[in-house]
C-alpha cells in the first residue's frame, strides 16, 4: 500500500508537488519520485510485497507508460504466469509490475482480472493521457482536483486542498482517462448496484453454506500471503473473531489487537478468544474521560469522513492502528463489510426481500466514504496496510445471490455465517448478538460528547472541497420508514442536523458523560434494612 501524487500538465509545480507527497508521507516508508516537464509523478511507498525491487513509480521497459499504484493485487502469482506465458519478460516479484503488464497486455480489460484493493494511474508520456482505476468496492481511494494548467491526482483528499479548488473522487469500481486538458472521463468496470442480478438463488442452507465458507477462507488465505507479522483487529464480534481463527490456521505469526473500556464487552470477549487460541493479544485500555478534544479533532483530520457515527468510529479505530504500528506491524485484516452483506443491520429486516436487497447494495455503493474510508485513513495514517477479506468481490457477489432468510433465522443476524463455520467458531462467539463497534467498547458515549464540532473541524482541514458533514443516513433511512427513494432524497435536502437537533443529542451525551462523576460524589444507593446491598446506579 502507498500514497500516490501525480501532477499533470504544463502547470505542474515541484513545489506544490513536494507538499502533496509531504502530507501523503505517514502512508508509506520511502519517498520515490520520477519528475519532468509537464509529469511530476511520485509515491510514498509502503514495502510490503518484494520490498527492495518494487520501485515507483514503475516504467514500462520501452518507458512509454509511468504508474503510481497504491494497494495490493492478491492474485498477481496467477497473473504473473500467465503473462510470462504469452512473452512478458518481469524484472521483479512485485505485484506492482504486475499491474502495468497486465495494463500492457489487457488494457483497459485488466482490471476486470485484478483481484485486490487498488487504486492506480498510468500516464502515457508522449500524450499526458492518464488511465484512472480504483477496485470494485473501493477499499483504496483515488481524488484528483483541476486547476489552470494542471491536474492533480492523490489517495487523500488531504493533499489536494491546498488548491482551494474542488475535489472529485474516482467512483468505486470505475476507471477512465484523465485528457491532457483536464477532463476526467470515467464509466464502471463493475456495477455495484447490480451485483448478483440476473444468477441464480442460492436458497438451500448446506450449499449456502459450504459456499460461503469456500468463498471467505480463500479470501483470507489470498490476504495472509505474506512473509511479515499478520496483525487482526480484534472486537471479540463474529467477523474479527473469524479473521483470527483463519489468521491463526494460515499464518501463525499473527497478533490481535483490540481497544475498549476494561469491562466492556469487547475487550471481554476478545481476551476470551484470544487465550483460546494462544494467539498474542494487545489490548488498549482507555476510559471514557481519556477521549478528548485533541483525539476528535486528530481523528477527523485523518479520516476525513463526512458521517457523524463514522467519524465517532475513526475516533475509536485511530488508537488501534497507531499501536500496531508501535509493534512493527505493517499487515493487518479487519472484519468490515460483512454486516452489509449478511444481514447484520436491522433495517434490512423491517422491509421486503427486494427493498432490502436494494438496501443492502446501496450500503455496499457507499462504503468508499464510510466503513471503508475509516479503515484506509486510520490504518495508512500509521503505515498499516489494512485488508478486508468480506469485501473480496467473490465473497460480495455470492452473497448478493443469497435469500433475505439465510441472512436473518431464528432471531439471529448474519446466520448462515454462523452456520458456516459452527464448527471452528467458539459458542460464546457463535452466540454473540452484533454491537456497534464504538459502543461494544464503552467509548461512543465519550466521543459523541464533541459531536456538535465535528462539521466545524471537519471544514478547517478543508475537506468539504469534496463534500460537507451530513447526518447519518441511517438516522434519515428510520425517519423515512426504511424507505430508500425517499431517504436519499431527504439526505441531499438536509445534508446536516439542525442546531436544534445537536442540543438535545449533546444533552444525552453530557448526561451519560455525567452520571460516573455523579455516582462517585453521591455514594451508592442501599437498600432499606441491608446496608450491604447496592441498588443499581
Amino acid at each position: 500500500m502507498c500514497g500516490i501524487a501525480v501532477c499533470l500538465g504544463p502547470e505542474a509545480d515541484p513545489a506544490t508537488f513536494r507538499r502533496m507527497l509531504a502530507v501523503l508521507a505517514p502512508r508509506g516508508e520511502v519517498t520515490e519520485t520520477r519528475q519532468e516537464q509537464g509529469l511530476l509523478t511520485g509515491v510514498r511507498r509502503l514495502r510490503v510485497v518484494d520490498r527492495e525491487r518494487a520501485v515507483q513509480p514503475w516504467v514500462s521497459a520501452d518507458e512509454r507508460y509511468v504508474l503510481c499504484y497504491n494497494g495490493e493485487v492478491f492474485n498477481h502469482h496467477e497473473l504473473r504466469a500467465e503473462l510470462t506465458r504469452s512473452g512478458y519478460a518481469f524484472r521483479s516479484e512485485s505485484d506492482t509490475e504486475v499491474v502495468l503488464a497486465a495494463f500492457l497486455r489487457w488494457g483497459e480489460d485488466a482490471v476486470r482480472r485484478l483481484r485486490g484493493e487498488y487504486g492506480f494511474v498510468v500516464v502515457e508520456r508522449a500524450t499526458g493521457r492518464a488511465y484512472l482505476a480504483r477496485d470494485p468496492l473501493g477499499v483504496k481511494p483515488l481524488y484528483w482536483s483541476r486547476t489552470p494548467g494542471c491536474l492533480h491526482l492523490a489517495s487523500e483528499i488531504k493533499a489536494l486542498t491546498g488548491y482551494g479548488a474542488p475535489v472529485g473522487e474516482v467512483p468505486p469500481g470505475h476507471h477512465g482517462w484523465a485528457e491532457p486538458d483536464g477532463r476526467v472521463r470515467l464509466r464502471p468496470h463493475v456495477d455495484l448496484l447490480s451485483l448478483g442480478a440476473g444468477l441464480p438463488v442460492i436458497d438451500d442452507p448446506d450449499e449456502a453454506a459450504v459456499l460461503v465458507r469456500v468463498a471467505l477462507t480463500d479470501s483470507i488465505r489470498m490476504r495472509v500471503d505474506t512473509d511479515l507479522t499478520v496483525g487482526v483487529v480484534l472486537s471479540g464480534g463474529l467477523d474479527s473473531s473469524l479473521a483470527l481463527l483463519h489468521a491463526r490456521e494460515m499464518h501463525p505469526d499473527c497478533v490481535a489487537v483490540t481497544i475498549g473500556v476494561p469491562d466492556s464487552p469487547d475487550v471481554a470477549y476478545a481476551r476470551r478468544l484470544a487465550a483460546d487460541v494462544g494467539v498474542p493479544h494487545e489490548v488498549i485500555e482507555l476510559r471514557p474521560r481519556d477521549i478528548r478534544l485533541a483525539d476528535v479533532r486528530e481523528a477527523i483530520r485523518i479520516s476525513e469522513l463526512t458521517e457523524y457515527g463514522d467519524i465517532i468510529n475513526a475516533v475509536v479505530s485511530v488508537p488501534i492502528f497507531r499501536r500496531l504500528r508501535e509493534l512493527g506491524v505493517k499487515v493487518a485484516l479487519t472484519g468490515d463489510g460483512s454486516d452489509e452483506l449478511f444481514g447484520g443491520y436491522p433495517m434490512y429486516h423491517r422491509v421486503g426481500p427486494e427493498a432490502s436487497r436494494r438496501l443492502s447494495l446501496h450500503k455496499i455503493r457507499n462504503l468508499c466514504r464510510t466503513e471503508l474510508q475509516r479503515v484506509d485513513r486510520a490504518s495508512m495514517a500509521h503505515g498499516v496496510e489494512a485488508r478486508v477479506p468480506f469485501l473480496d468481490l467473490s465473497v460480495v457477489e455470492l452473497a448478493m445471490r443469497l435469500p433475505l432468510e439465510l441472512k436473518m433465522r431464528q432471531g439471529q443476524e448474519k446466520w448462515i455465517v454462523r452456520r458456516a463455520f459452527a464448527d471452528i467458531l467458539p459458542d460464546y462467539i457463535r452466540r454473540r448478538p452484533k454491537n456497534a463497534m464504538s459502543y461494544s467498547s464503552g467509548l461512543h458515549e465519550r466521543a459523541r460528547l464533541y459531536k456538535p464540532l465535528f462539521a466545524r473541524l471537519h471544514r478547517s482541514f478543508g475537506y468539504d472541497l469534496l463534500e460537507p458533514v451530513r447526518r447519518d443516513f441511517d438516522t434519515v433511512l428510520t425517519r423515512c420508514g426504511d424507505d430508500l427513494d425517499r431517504a436519499i432524497a431527504e439526505g441531499l435536502a438536509r445534508p446536516d442536523y439542525t442546531v436544534l437537533e445537536h442540543a438535545r443529542d449533546l444533552v444525552g451525551a453530557a448526561k451519560w458523560n455525567a452520571a460516573p462523576m455523579v455516582r462517585r460524589l453521591v455514594g451508592p444507593r442501599r437498600t432499606p434494612g441491608d446496608d450491604e446491598a447496592p441498588l443499581p446506579g
